[in-house]
């Protein structure tokens, strides 16, 4: 009797190499493996090695017997190395993630070991994981193209000189009063400084007022440097074509949304990322809803603040400019008659609230050109 074949429709498993990437100043700790349950290779390297890092990869493919054209997949946690490492693999043929380094699970002990071999076996794990279906393992950080990022340079450069322009006046003062003088800072400081008595009538010491002098300059350069960003801005605006500039006009066509307020939304979420929904534009600005619900015990926690700092800040910003600018619209109307009569407590619940929902309102203008209901057009 002839024995009967049975035909198998199986396809072989594509063998796939996992790399992950620990970065320091000095250091890259990399960690290889084709899988879970696999003992990782680790290997250590001289940070920023780009040629060290491809031949520690094809070492891996012989080490674990994989062919030439096995698949790449390889991740590392977003920090000051910025991007440039995700573009070089991406153009040799790597498929890269760049991770959040705060999405990522940690022990929950008070104390527990950590060093970058075991993060980078963390690390290795996870990815593993990922590619294996389990999505929510961590989150992914959204590359910008090499342009896109460049866009950012002006306003977080002009953010970064305001904030050291306000140092400088803080220092200024309190080093005034140390000595107990109050001065108004004006054009004339430095004539002012020779002028100046403390208590018992004598001068200010010659190494402050030249301490003084020297801070007073440094912050005559930044208020310098910072016109100069603004009217670069303000040219920008006026002049320069492109998606993002259409972006940034179509805003300023409401009233109440200001210059900084419109290029920061802009530059920094409608003109790159492509939001699915609400939700997750809401969560990447950090203004989302964070409940705590065990057994009997439910509460609200506040807003998760785990998103885009400068963007939510300037997002609560415009919801009490909305509500001054903005007060016959429906989005003021639902504030006002929610929040408007609480206590200060409730009302500044309600201007996150506000803020949230301003933030779709604007993304959805965006999209389709509709303006927020009831929303005035100032004047072009």
């Amino acid at each position: 009797m002839a024995s009967e074949t049975t035909q198998t429709h199986d396809t072989p498993k594509v063998q796939e190499l996992y790399l992950a990437i620990e970065m320091s100043q000095s250091e890259w700790k990399l960690a290889f493996t084709i899988g879970l349950g696999q003992d990782p290779r680790l290997r250590n390297l001289v940070a920023r090695d780009l040629g060290g890092l491809l031949e520690e990869i094809e070492l891996s493919k012989k080490r674990f017997g994989l062919g030439k054209q096995v698949v790449v997949r390889s991740c590392y946690e977003a920090g000051r190395d910025g991007f440039y490492l995700h573009r070089y693999l991406q153009a040799q043929g790597v498929s890269n993630l760049v991770v959040d380094s705060a999405s990522i699970e940690v022990n929950r002990r008070f104390r527990r070991a950590k060093t970058d071999r075991l993060d980078a076996g963390k690390l290795l794990s996870m990815l593993v994981r990922y590619h294996q279906g389990e999505r929510k393992v961590w989150s992914v950080v959204h590359v910008p193209k090499p342009e896109e990022e460049d866009q950012r340079q002006l306003h977080r450069e002009l953010m970064a000189l305001k904030k050291e322009r306000t140092h400088h006046i803080n220092r200024v003062k309190g080093l005034l009063a140390s000595q107990g003088v109050t001065l108004e800072i004006r054009s004339d400081f430095q004539a002012q400084l020779e002028s100046l008595r403390v208590w018992d009538g004598t001068p200010l010491g010659t190494r402050l007022q030249a301490r003084l002098s020297r801070e007073y300059i440094r912050y005559q350069l930044c208020k310098e440097q910072i016109r100069e960003l603004e009217a670069l801005r303000l040219d920008c605006i006026r002049h320069a074509e492109g998606p993002a500039m259409d972006q940034v006009r179509q805003l300023l066509r409401l009233k109440g949304i200001g210059v900084n307020s419109a290029w920061l939304y802009v530059m920094e979420f409608f003109s790159w990322r492509a939001f699915r929904n609400r939700r997750e534009l809401g969560a990447l600005a950090g203004l989302t809803p964070t409940p705590y619900q065990s057994g009997e015990s439910a509460r609200e926690r506040g807003i998760s603040k785990a998103g885009n700092q400068p963007v939510r800040a300037i997002a609560i910003e415009i919801a009490w400019a909305w509500l001054r600018f903005q007060p016959a619209s429906q989005l003021s109307q639902w504030y006002q008659d929610r929040f408007a009569h609480g206590s200060s407590r409730v009302r500044r619940i309600g201007i996150v609230a506000l803020a949230r929902k301003l933030l779709v309102a604007l993304w959805r203008y965006l999209e389709t050109g509709q303006p927020p209901q009831g929303a005035i057009m100032s004047n072009p």
